[in-house]
């Protein structure tokens, strides 16, 4: 089977460490194709595609219009690895393993406890639409690791979540297509600190990259620029 292309939805923003660091994990950890960058493309990325697509909405819109921009353009392969920015792989992967985390209820109650907003009302949104289509038990795919996608199923997904202010599309996607899969905790770092997995994927704050101790741990770890970076260009 051929390797599949990476989607990336990159926003704009001046400066975008993370993303050169995992590239660079990806070039080393990450069996693809080819890169594909849908959005924002940096100053300093070369050899990589390009997808422009208008930022005009919120995070989750934006993301949303990506991750369709990519399943309409005819070169990005069927079968895609669906990434963030921040998404760094630790260790070397044969092929990328389905990843969920666990049943929507269970991750609903954890996000209440932090307080509410939109991302708790879209998880709650997207549940009650997947309930209403049979599925009485949704596992939550919103993990912040790489997610295998097919263009077909996720457009699929989309038209039917295409009403919801903002749709769980990883969770949405997921189900419909019957993914499966091993549940994992949440990969995300978020605090400065000493204490963060390490297994074979992260992913950061900003903060905690740039100032965190977790920052100096992937940085160390790759020093050597990727095939996708245009040497000395920030």
């Amino acid at each position: 089977m051929e390797a599949p292309d990476l989607v990336v939805p990159v926003r704009e923003v001046p400066v975008n460490e993370q993303l050169r660091y995992a590239l660079r994990t990806w070039a080393a950890n990450l069996p693809h194709r080819r890169v594909w960058i849908v959005g924002y493309r940096p100053a300093w990325l070369r050899d990589v595609g390009h997808i422009p697509t208008v930022q005009g909405g919120t995070k989750y819109r934006n993301t949303t219009v990506a991750v369709r921009a990519a399943c309409e353009h005819p070169d990005v392969s069927e079968r895609f690895l669906l990434m963030n920015d921040d998404f760094f792989v630790m260790q070397r992967q044969t092929t990328m393993p389905v990843l969920h985390r666990g049943p929507v209820r269970d991750v609903e109650r954890y996000y209440a406890g932090r307080g509410g907003g939109a991302y708790l009302r879209g998880m709650q949104a997207t549940r009650d639409l997947l309930v209403e289509l049979g599925y009485d038990d949704p596992m939550s795919y919103e993990l912040h690791v790489p997610l295998p996608v097919e263009k077909t199923g996720m457009l699929q997904a989309l038209d039917v979540g295409r009403h919801l202010p903002v749709v769980h599309k990883r969770t949405l996607y997921g189900a419909l297509a019957g993914l499966g899969g091993q549940q994992i905790e949440d990969v995300k770092v978020m605090m400065r600190g000493p204490r963060f997995p390490h297994g074979p994927f992260l992913s950061t704050l900003p903060d905690a990259f740039s100032h965190g101790m977790v920052g100096r741990y992937i940085r160390s770890a790759y020093v050597q620029p990727s095939p996708y970076e245009i040497p000395g260009r920030r």
